[in-house]
């Protein structure tokens, strides 16, 4: 019998470790059947990484670039811009192709550009679409496209430009989108921007945080039905992790064993879709922790995993696969068998 996300994950959620174990074999044996034993482990070069297996030795292999800067008009509560912290400005369309000719002539392969948001969740891009076509056109760099939500004139843009891939953060619950992203009519207004995505054929990559509103699950569940109505190219799988300095910096964010119970949702769910753990998510024994759960769930690949998802990938009998890019480019990686 099909997997249900809205009748059947509720259950998932609630059950006891102990009944949650074969669920999460399934959930395991059909990505294995479904993708083979292929797994891939991200590390876009944004931040320094190594495992014994591979380490990053280019740091502009795969770049973040902002077209804000460090400027956000949106100010959510779990972030107030502090992620932005970690790109490269580029806040003029001329800027952001210099940055991207400098990747290129150092062995550069991709960029992702992504910025702050408006007060709407827009991230300001109608001016930059003729740049990101020449770098795509004529540097011939992969481009994903973290574009927030989403209006038609900057999906048609965003296709013009042919872009490899556009990230959005979905949102299931309004309640959470009022109160942590500051946004009237989130769930309705993310409903048109995949619309607007699918309809262009734009590859779309949704991520789904889990524990957004203050470490609990409310809206996940849901933003995984949304999602499953379109066709993403692949879903990506962030945990909060609060940050120092912002309105959410004491909230404890969900645990491993949660994320673990939301992913195998996610991939009884969306059976044929790449997935994939994301790099926001706590770091230290939480992120060993989840790097396990995630492998036992069913993912497809997780970016800067631990050397202990390493060793836990490989005892499963898994091929593991690095690449020095963002991990929403997997699905020009993998492709799945319908048949099971």
């Amino acid at each position: 019998m099909a997997f249900s996300i809205m009748n059947d994950g509720p259950e998932l959620l609630r059950i006891t470790r102990e009944e949650l174990e074969p669920i999460m074999t399934r959930a395991l044996q059909e990505r294995r059947e479904r993708f083979g034993n292929e797994i891939l482990f991200y590390s876009p070069t944004s931040y320094p990484y190594r495992v014994n297996e591979h380490a990053v030795l280019n740091p502009y292999r795969f770049v973040s670039l902002s077209v804000t800067g460090n400027a956000c008009s949106l100010r959510c509560e779990h972030c107030m811009g502090r992620y932005l912290g970690g790109m490269q400005p580029a806040t003029t369309p001329k800027e952001l192709v210099r940055r991207a000719q400098i990747a290129k002539e150092n062995g550069g392969t991709g960029l992702l550009i992504s910025g702050g948001s408006d007060s709407q969740g827009r991230v300001p891009l109608k001016r930059f679409g003729e740049a990101i076509r020449s770098i795509k056109s004529e540097l011939e760099m992969q481009v994903v496209v973290h574009t927030g939500l989403l209006d038609e004139a900057t999906a048609d843009i965003l296709q013009k430009a042919q872009i490899d891939a556009a990230m959005l953060d979905v949102i299931g619950d309004d309640r959470t989108a009022r109160g942590v992203y500051h946004l009237m009519n989130g769930t309705e207004r993310t409903k048109q921007s995949l619309r607007y995505l699918q309809e262009r054929n734009i590859p779309f990559v949704p991520h789904v945080l889990v524990g957004l509103n203050r470490g609990e699950i409310v809206g996940e569940l849901s933003a995984l039905d949304m999602i499953a109505k379109r066709k993403p190219a692949a879903v990506v799988i962030i945990v909060l992790s609060p940050l120092p300095h912002t309105p959410m910096s004491d909230v404890k964010p969900p645990s491993p064993e949660t994320v673990g119970r939301v992913i195998t949702v996610a991939r009884l769910g969306l059976e044929t879709t790449p997935l994939l753990l994301g790099c926001a998510r706590p770091m230290g024994t939480h992120k060993i922790e989840t790097d396990r759960m995630a492998i036992l769930g069913g993912v497809n690949g997780i970016a800067y995993v631990s050397q202990e998802g390493v060793k836990l990938a490989e005892e499963l009998g898994f091929r593991p696969n690095f690449i020095d890019e963002c991990c929403s480019l997997a699905h020009l990686h993998l492709v799945a068998s319908s048949e099971l």
